[in-house]
């Protein structure tokens, strides 16, 4: 199967116009949404907000070829880490970004609130729907005709990241499934270490790995929502990480902070089963191990399978309340698709493109020196192809996430387990589609 061939078999499920029935698709004005798309008279400055390492590099090539229409970029944390609960407070005060970095799993919620302006009617935006993976496409549109609330970014197909050096010394193999994953935990144990660090507030890598086991969080049958997080597959995953803490076989830091960055840079942490771009994480928050990491499949369930889920993977929206969104399309269409701002975001974050033909660039068949001149971007485009294609976003998953993590919380102090979290999670996701007024089944 050719890379190519690969990406576009990574398709995801969209959340349908149907499931979005507290939007309505027109405008205040009661005019069709994204009906108008001109450009504006004289000189744009243009403001976008990202949290992507070293995105500043890519906008500079924009800023130098296009003199008329400077962006400005605003640097924050992680989505889920607190810019989308900004995106929200400012969309709300009217003075919001002119675009924004949006994960595909949050869109649904920017699109439920109406935080998105609709630019299918800005130039060449519909015309570049054949340039970008098919599914990324879908994520962005919703399946409602004549709409597009983001341009595609990236992906996030998942592998293995192992100290490969750590594996070697102690004579321990590198598990391929997640029963030896389990074994290797012992073993790493014995010699001082963690097999990897069970974060509390990732909640979205927690499904991907429920992704890659076949299960679904949430299914929509054309009238309303049913959610199924304690669902059988969910419920394996949980209780096998549950082991996991219960027997001291993985640690606890809060991730994305120092102490999680030196418990790497240290050794004490030896894999961590993460997307493409945690390639940019481990090496710049793990220096002193270059060279020592390589990437693997991601271990199975079965043995001789090769599912892979998917964490992550950003879109560039226009937020509502821009005064140009016209510039504001143009500039997400080059960001994501043109190959300078590929290489350019690809070389400082290690993303790689939603563009069918974004993993043909030089940069993604170069050998990683960080990872022992291993070419890893083969392995994640042999990811992508075996990421399930039936997987369904809720409409309100920041909140979803934010309900769990406070669970996980619990767990990892011994108040509660994974799968009690989970539970608890989708009894308040289900109380907080109600108040929003979207049909789901009890």
């Amino acid at each position: 199967m050719s890379q190519r061939t690969a990406l576009r078999a990574g398709a995801l499920v969209v959340l349908s116009a149907f499931a979005l029935t507290a939007c309505a698709a027109t405008g205040t004005d009661g005019t069709a949404a994204g009906s108008d798309c001109a450009p504006s008279e004289g000189p744009v400055e243009l403001t976008f907000t990202s949290w992507l390492p070293g995105i500043d590099e890519a906008v500079a090539i924009w800023n130098e070829e296009n003199p008329d229409i400077q962006v400005t970029v605003q640097t924050g944390p992680n989505g889920n880490g607190g810019t989308y609960q900004n995106f929200f407070n400012q969309i709300e005060a009217g003075n919001a970004p002119d675009l924004g970095q949006i994960e595909y799993d949050a869109l649904p919620n920017f699109r439920v609130q109406d935080g998105l302006e609709n630019i299918a009617a800005c130039a060449g935006v519909t015309d570049a729907s054949s340039s970008f993976i098919d599914w990324t496409w879908s994520q962005v549109t919703f399946g409602e005709e004549n709409s597009v609330y983001a341009i595609p970014q990236d992906i996030g197909p998942e592998a293995l990241y192992y100290r490969a050096d750590l594996f070697e010394a102690a004579g321990i193999p590198v598990p391929t499934t997640w029963e030896e994953y389990a074994t290797a935990a012992e073993a790493i144990r014995a010699e001082g270490g963690y097999i990897t660090n069970f974060s509390q507030s990732d909640i979205n890598a927690f499904a991907g790995l429920v992704w890659q086991n076949g299960g679904q969080w949430f299914e929509n049958d054309g009238t309303e929502w049913t959610v199924t997080m304690d669902s059988p597959e969910s419920t394996e995953v949980a209780e096998y990480w549950q082991s996991l803490i219960e027997t001291d076989r993985v640690a606890a830091y809060p991730p994305w902070t120092d102490e999680w960055n030196a418990a790497y840079n240290s050794g004490e942490l030896w894999t961590w089963v993460s997307a493409v771009w945690g390639a940019n994480t481990i090496s710049s928050g793990a220096p002193d191990t270059s060279g020592k990491w390589a990437v693997a499949p991601m271990p199975q369930w079965t043995a001789g399978e090769s599912a892979a889920g998917n964490w992550g993977g950003s879109s560039t929206a226009v937020l509502k309340g821009s005064k140009h969104p016209y510039e504001a399309a143009q500039f997400a269409l080059w960001l994501n698709s043109d190959a300078d701002s590929l290489t350019a975001m690809n070389r400082t974050a290690n993303i790689y493109p939603a563009t069918v033909d974004g993993g043909d660039l030089p940069i993604f068949a170069e050998g990683l020196e960080f990872y022992g001149g291993q070419k890893i971007y083969e392995v994640f485009a042999e990811a992508a192809a075996n990421v399930n294609p039936n997987f369904t976003w809720g409409p309100t998953m920041t909140q979803t996430y934010t309900d769990v993590a406070d669970g996980f919380s619990s767990a990892l102090a011994g108040n509660q387990t994974i799968l009690d979290a989970l539970v608890a999670g989708q009894s308040k996701t289900i109380a907080a589609l109600q108040a929003q007024a979207i049909p789901v089944k009890e």
